[in-house]
């Protein structure tokens, strides 16, 4: 096992390029098992959530290869629909995107109801709502779900909520059923683009992925194609808020500044100077970081995935700060964390209460998540002295070479193997 370390105080100062996007990828992989023939995904993220579902896509029968570590050439002509109860479907929640696939492809699937970080509950009903809705016939067994279907036809389905993962899944299981699907209240979320491009260019008929309303004609076969993926707005925004948090003058390259308009918009308002380019954003912080006030929506509102990030970011700000997330509502384990730190933060409900300026003091805090590993370290750039952050592996997750890129940009932080004792001290408490 391994922890960062950072040192704090230090300016950030150059360029960062952002990686394909996290949770396109998640989606994508699973997605092109339904063509007949190689589907190739370019700008494919180094991380270990993707290195799990490329496991789970050989365990089927697909053939795997790589021609480059962000390249990825699949073969889904040698699937076959086994099972998959457990195991690896258990290490990340969007392992949930092969339900979706494999019942478009072959009538039927058994998944394991899957993991990933918990974030409080973030139930699954609005996929089975729509499975069911095409046709399926869904069942729960000792905590794996068994859907099957003599036949999927197209169906109008009204999601009760807006929720990103029913929507792919339920477009991932009408691209090949009978007649016309109408996903209403659809999220619009640039993944889902991201992925309704990837199975038209298949040769899936998706028309208004990006609104509300999604209409799907099925289709009787997919082929193999190439696909690019999008740039990752969670990892270019982490960055942002890093260099508004201690930089100089940071270049973040790769990117597509209307994805992150929620987010610039509140960093602006914090007083950061922001400069937009076709596919980069320059960070500038201002004299002082003023105060804001931040409610997570569905997209295009502000990221849930970015409120832990910027929670951080806020310790420093000259005033009062408050933070809704309503999303999550478990989302805020990232705050005993900073409190260690120095930080003055209040809970109530679904909302953080945060008094600024904190200084920061660095400590051994623990990422129980993605994104609070990502707060963590954002904290431990910020603050005086030495922070360790153990948990590494959630930020490997979403996150590729996290420490390597934020040290290019001068940042005193390094990722060093854990002793026997620390291991064994972690694991007592």
């Amino acid at each position: 096992m391994e922890k960062i370390i950072v040192e704090g105080g230090r300016k950030l100062k150059g360029t960062v390029r952002v990686n394909g996007a996290k949770n396109s990828a998640v989606a994508l992989l699973p997605a092109s098992i339904l063509a007949d023939s190689t589907v190739t995904i370019e700008g494919l993220p180094n991380i270990s959530d993707v290195h799990t579902l490329e496991a789970i896509l050989q365990d089927i029968g697909a053939g795997i290869e790589k021609p480059s570590p962000h390249t990825i050439k699949i073969d889904p002509s040698t699937i076959v629909p086994i099972p998959l109860p457990n195991g690896k479907v258990k290490k990340l929640r969007a392992s949930y995107y092969f339900m979706g696939a494999m019942l478009g492809k072959f009538k039927k699937a058994a998944i394991g109801l899957p993991g990933g970080c918990f974030l409080g509950p973030r139930p699954i009903d609005q996929h089975i709502k729509g499975f069911q809705a095409l046709g399926a016939k869904v069942r729960n067994e000792k905590g794996s779900l068994y859907l099957e279907a003599d036949e999927l036809k197209g169906s109008r389905i009204y999601l009760d909520v807006v929720s990103v993962g029913a929507t792919i899944n339920i477009m991932l299981a009408a691209v090949k059923a009978k007649g016309q699907t109408i996903i209403e209240n659809a999220a619009k979320e640039p993944e889902i683009i991201d992925v309704a491009t990837l199975l038209t260019n298949m040769g899936a008929k998706i028309k208004g992925a990006g609104t509300d309303i999604i209409r799907i004609d099925g289709v009787d076969q997919l082929h193999g194609c190439l696909h690019t993926i999008i740039p990752d707005r969670i990892e270019a925004g982490t960055y942002a808020i890093a260099a508004a948090a201690q930089g100089e003058e940071v270049i973040i390259d790769n990117v597509i500044p209307e994805h992150l308009e929620s987010l610039l918009a509140k960093l602006r308002e914090a007083g950061v100077e922001i400069e937009q380019n076709d596919e980069q954003i320059i960070i500038r912080p201002g004299e002082k970081l003023l105060p804001v006030n931040i409610k997570t929506l569905v997209y295009p509102g502000f990221p849930t995935d970015l409120q832990q990030p910027i929670t951080a970011l806020l310790t420093k700000a000259e005033g009062t700060s408050i933070v809704t997330d309503t999303i999550y509502q478990a989302r805020f384990k990232h705050v005993d964390e900073l409190r260690r730190m120095n930080a003055d933060i209040k809970v109530e409900g679904n909302t953080a209460i945060i008094n600024g300026p904190a200084e920061l003091e660095g400590a051994q805090v623990r990422a129980t998540d993605l994104r609070a590993g990502a707060a963590l370290v954002i904290a431990g750039l910020m603050a005086k002295g030495k922070t360790e952050i153990i948990g590494v592996e959630h930020i490997e997750r979403g996150y590729e070479n996290m420490t390597e890129k934020l040290a290019q940009l001068g940042a005193n932080i390094r990722k060093v193997k854990m002793t026997k004792t620390e291991i064994e001290q972690m694991n007592v408490k």
